[in-house]
């Protein structure tokens, strides 16, 4: 018998017949597809383009040197009279607030005749001139002649523009090395990186270049930094893929159960194309074509929403990737060929896959049984035990997965507990359908009526199709569970932590922009105008630095100790007094604390030294102890900051500063007494409480995107319900006129195909439910301890979790309304015609 004519019988009539349905599927595996293509565009976009501004402007190179503290001048002159043909380069580089609208931009610093001379499209740059003197890229929308004031550190700057830079320049702003030094206040001349170009000749040039700078100096291949950072960011952009490819899954439980359907509504149409002559293989093809229809629709409706929903997630994914990684401003989103590619063949083989159970099923429809409507529905049933089974066995292997350690610094292993978990929740779905619904059955009759005992032994009795739909749901109810969960528990341990942490009145910190990788600094007299007032009982000055530890950025902290010792409540993980450790912090040199991120990234544990390139030599520290941290992902090395960091880092302007008000002082009569010694400066000072709610803030902020992930695999699973009830109600047609002819009112039978959603919607929250605390332990103690290194309390988010099924169930019993008024208006007499 012809492909196509088959084809055509079995898939095409039918499909035309329903289009609803066929449109609610299609839209499902869209909604899947359009995720993973908009997070992978938006990741690329807002995180693979930190600095670049300052990395266009870089030009050509192939080396460059950095220093924690800065370059000093005497390595820039080491470089300049080698008898090496290099181009050299020296930057100072920072980033400024604009006045009036707070944007932030790159600030570079260059030697205007050696970067001319270097660079092929050098002619605006080299007009660069005059102590307040700069160029402009043309985002700013500056022209020649026009006042620029920017933000730098805590003091405001007015520059002339001198004109505007290439297109590449973006936003950053360029001047002169001597006017960059006045700017940032570097009157040591100390340079941030020397770039260099090496000759042609196959040379070591890194060893060579190393072999002419003092010690304590990094050479390492440029763009080295920008590599770290990626590096840093893909546990980051992995766990936002994971999160993606849910709404997939869950289209994935979609695809299996419509074609499950169609298996079973066109039994007997299969059986007479096979008494006919249609071979087994033909059968299978047919119904894989469906599966291939509904993903190049999917795959097309997911590339046009894939962009809509990347331009609305860059956004989220900026915000996450400034506040907790590097300084980043998006690029455009980009759809690329590759990027079309992929979504279909995504689309496509993520459609076949799930097909190809219930194709193969198909094609073992003998002829004889083909009548034979309960015979799989009895199949089903007999295997569930079985299937129970192999979730017993695939929820094992989970957690043998759970315990296995990171590769590569991915929880890979956990990614695959999760993906057996989800499985094994999926294989149980069955029994559980089974025995709730034949176990409830009389006490829902008992309740809600006679419709409600029918609900339920439907549901019961068609197992095949009921397990599938409630599996979906189950999933996309259980990620949304186990994120919640983890979010809120992060949340809980964060506002924990905050109380453990901040124990000052006032804060203080640099009216300009700051990010994990920029911390600008204050005027070093800053502390001592706050020493002297008689308000201020105390002072705590921190520095911080960014720099690179075995490969990977971390932060470098130095702290007055003394003053955290007489109110130190931070927890350390040995469980050793708080005062104890910060007093030998504060009284013996070369010592520090470390955070848990840096511990378990880098395998550094309590008495363990660490070495660190530290005023033109390494530097071995001892580490006290190791302390619960969440401020950073990078992992915090703490020293006391006139102990040991202005031994080896002797530049004293400070990152941030926090204020201890003497007992009887009021917060508002403190803060006016701060502002006025400090007025003139661009600071801003923040209360205990605000600095609580910004940060809390902030983290709202950033995992906005995880649940907007969640959500969107929530509205898949329900726009699957939607079309899966409207297609159950079709295939019992029959069973719908029998009730009528038995009496049964439209009314009942409405109310029968609601109390059908009602009870899928219970049994999913609750499968989901459960499911959901497994999978958010998952996630709270391997999966973001592996990626991000900082360990989290459990907690139980009541409200947010009640709230979330809340909704869910709802939606479910809504997307039952229409089926129900299907299944109400069925001409009775017609359908057993039709039989």
């Amino acid at each position: 018998m012809p492909y196509l004519a088959i084809f055509y019988r079995l898939i095409l009539r039918p499909l035309r017949n329903e289009p609803v349905r066929a449109l609610l599927t299609a839209l499902a595996v869209g909604l899947g597809v359009s995720v993973v293509l908009a997070i992978e565009m938006a990741g690329e976009a807002a995180a693979g383009s930190f600095q670049s501004s300052l990395e266009a402007l870089a030009g050509k190179a192939d080396l460059e040197v950095t220093a924690t503290g800065g370059v000093p001048a005497e390595a820039l002159a080491a470089l300049a009279t080698a008898p090496y043909n290099l181009e050299i380069r020296p930057r100072m580089e920072d980033y400024a607030a604009v006045v009036g609208t707070g944007h932030t931009v790159a600030v570079i610093g260059i030697d205007v005749l050696a970067d001319s001379a270097g660079r092929e499209a050098s002619a605006e740059v080299k007009s660069v001139g005059g102590p307040e003197s700069v160029w402009v890229g043309p985002e700013l929308g500056k022209k020649a002649g026009d006042r620029l004031e920017l933000v730098i550190a805590d003091r405001v700057r007015t520059f002339t523009v001198g004109g505007v830079l290439p297109k590449e320049a973006g936003d950053a702003v360029v001047m002169d090395l001597s006017a960059a030094a006045r700017a940032f206040d570097r009157a040591s001349g100390k340079l941030d990186r020397i770039l260099i170009r090496t000759p042609s000749e196959d040379r070591d040039w890194e060893s060579v270049v190393r072999g002419l700078l003092p010690g304590g100096l990094t050479v390492s291949r440029f763009g080295a930094r920008t590599t770290e950072n990626r590096r840093m960011l893909e546990a980051f952009r992995w766990n936002l893929r994971v999160l993606s490819y849910i709404a997939l899954i869950v289209g994935a439980f979609l695809i299996y159960n419509t074609i499950s359907v169609s298996v079973v509504r066109r039994r007997p149409e299969i059986g007479i194309l096979r008494a006919l002559g249609a071979t087994r293989s033909a059968v299978v093809g047919a119904f894989l074509c469906e599966a291939v229809c509904f993903g190049l629709a999917g795959a097309v409706i997911g590339v046009a929403l894939g962009q809509v929903l990347a331009r609305s997630a860059v956004g989220l994914v900026a915000v996450t990737v400034q506040s907790l990684y590097v300084t980043s401003r998006p690029s455009e989103i980009s759809l690329s060929f590759f990027a079309v590619a992929f979504a279909f063949v995504l689309a496509v083989g993520v459609a076949v896959l799930s097909a190809l159970a219930p194709s193969l099923e198909a094609a073992q429809v003998a002829p004889t049984g083909a009548m034979a409507r309960g015979s799989r529905e009895h199949g089903v049933r007999v295997r569930s035990l079985r299937q129970l089974g192999i979730a017993a066995v695939l929820g094992g292997m989970a957690w043998i997965a759970s315990q296995q350690p990171p590769i590569g610094g991915k929880p890979l292993f956990g990614y695959a507990a999760a993906l057996l978990m989800i499985a094994a929740g999926a294989f149980a779905i069955p029994s559980l359908v089974s025995v709730a619904c034949n176990r409830g059955a009389r006490f829902l009759g008992r309740i809600f009526g006679v419709e409600a005992l029918l609900a339920a032994r439907s549901l019961a009795g068609s197992l095949r199709r009921t397990s599938v739909l409630v599996g979906a749901l189950t999933t996309a109810i259980a990620m949304t569970a186990a994120v919640g969960i983890m979010v809120g528990s992060f949340r809980e341990t964060v506002l924990l932590w905050m109380d453990d942490r901040l124990q000052a009145d006032l804060y203080m910190r640099p009216a300009g922009p700051i990010s994990p990788d920029r911390h600008p600094t204050m005027a070093a007299d800053t502390g001592d105008k706050l020493r002297a007032l008689p308000e201020v009982e105390a002072v705590d000055e921190f520095r911080a630095y960014a720099i690179s530890y075995n490969g990977k950025p971390v932060m470098l902290g130095g702290s007055t100790a003394r003053i955290v010792a007489s109110r130190a409540r931070r927890a350390f993980l040995s469980g050793a007094d708080p005062r104890e450790v910060f007093n030998t912090l504060s009284s013996t040199p070369d010592t520090a604390i470390v955070s848990e991120p840096f511990s378990n990234k880098h395998g550094t544990r309590t008495g363990d030294t660490i070495t660190l390139d530290l005023g033109g030599a390494p530097r071995k520290l001892r580490v006290l102890d190791v302390y619960h941290d969440y401020s950073s992902e990078r992992g915090y090395i703490i020293v006391d900051r006139k102990m040991t960091l202005l031994k080896y880092l002797p530049d004293p302007a400070v990152s941030s500063i926090a204020v201890y008000l003497k007992d009887g002082v009021a917060l508002e009569d403190g803060r006016r007494a701060v502002q006025s010694a400090l007025a003139g400066r661009k600071v801003m000072t923040f209360s205990n409480r605000s600095l609580r709610a910004e940060a809390i803030r902030t983290f709202d902020r950033t995992f906005a995107i995880t649940y907007a992930l969640e959500g969107v695999a929530v509205v898949v699973a329900i726009m699957g319900i939607a079309g899966a009830l409207l297609a159950l109600v079709i295939d019992r047609r029959r069973e719908f006129a029998v009730l009528r002819f038995l009496g049964g009112a439209r009314t009942q039978v409405r109310r029968l195909v609601m109390l059908e959603a009602g009870i899928i919607g219970l049994l999913a929250n609750a499968a989901g439910l459960a499911l959901g605390v497994l999978l958010s332990l998952l996630l709270i103690y391997v999966i973001n301890k592996q990626s991000f290194g900082w360990t989290i309390q459990f907690h139980w988010p009541v409200a947010v979790l009640l709230g979330a099924l809340t909704i869910v169930y709802v939606a479910t019993v809504l997307c039952a309304i229409f089926p129900a008024r299907v299944a109400a208006n069925l001409q009775p007499i017609e359908v057993l015609n039709e039989e």
